[in-house]
């Protein structure tokens, strides 16, 4: 069976994986690019875009998994876009231009479908009004044997783990506070039980979490 697996996922010292009051113009809300720092300046992001250069230290070695071995993602459609209830504008294909960086079919959760968009690269965003566990049945037929990736954000992650879902769980603790935001952490007391963790910091002061279902390693 293929894994599933979340990974360079940022939260802050008190649990917030994104801010209050996201936006065309601020996609993480109030956080602005705070949480996401560390991993901007990695070769493995660089690459993700075309670009050369970049750090290859620790946080460039803990990025850089983000690919291997996934054959479809899944995430929730405050991820791909700001819009909220009703599709407004069908034209908005996500917030990465016309080659995303995901490369496979995009499972977006949404209450409101709307035709599958075809991108450059092979990215498909498909959107889906599915449970976690359907939305995994659909993802794990498109990735043909290979694993799914939960691309976030926070409140897909967090419904993934609560039906007991992810393989796999890479969380980097970024040293700020945002006070508001929406929470990785809220319900999933005890967690911890399921999972081996392990945990190492590096000179860039983000803490990398590594969460590994017991029993897959």
């Amino acid at each position: 069976m293929s894994l599933v697996r979340v990974h360079n996922f940022s939260i802050s010292l008190d649990g917030y994986g994104t801010g209050e009051g996201q936006s065309l113009e601020s996609p993480f809300g109030h956080a602005t690019d705070r949480l996401h720092r560390w991993f901007f300046g990695t070769r493995t992001f660089r690459r993700m875009h075309g670009k050369e250069g970049g750090s290859t230290g620790l946080d460039d070695v803990m990025a850089r998994t983000w690919g291997d071995d996934i054959g479809a993602e899944i995430m929730g459609r405050n991820k791909f876009g700001p819009q909220r209830g009703p599709w407004e504008d069908e034209d908005w294909q996500g917030w990465w231009g016309a080659n995303p960086p995901f490369h496979t079919p995009v499972f977006v959760l949404t209450h409101h479908p709307r035709p599958s968009l075809e991108m450059e690269g092979g990215t498909a965003f498909h959107f889906i009004d599915a449970t976690p566990e359907e939305a995994l049945r659909q993802a794990r037929e498109a990735a043909g044997g290979k694993d799914v990736r939960i691309g976030g954000g926070p409140r897909t992650v967090r419904a993934f783990l609560e039906a007991d879902l992810i393989d796999h769980l890479h969380v980097v603790v970024v040293p700020i506070v945002l006070g508001r935001g929406e929470s990785l952490w809220a319900g999933l007391e005890g967690l911890e039980e399921r999972f081996d963790t392990e945990a190492v910091t590096g000179p860039s002061g983000v803490t990398h979490l590594t969460f590994t279902r017991r029993g897959t390693a």
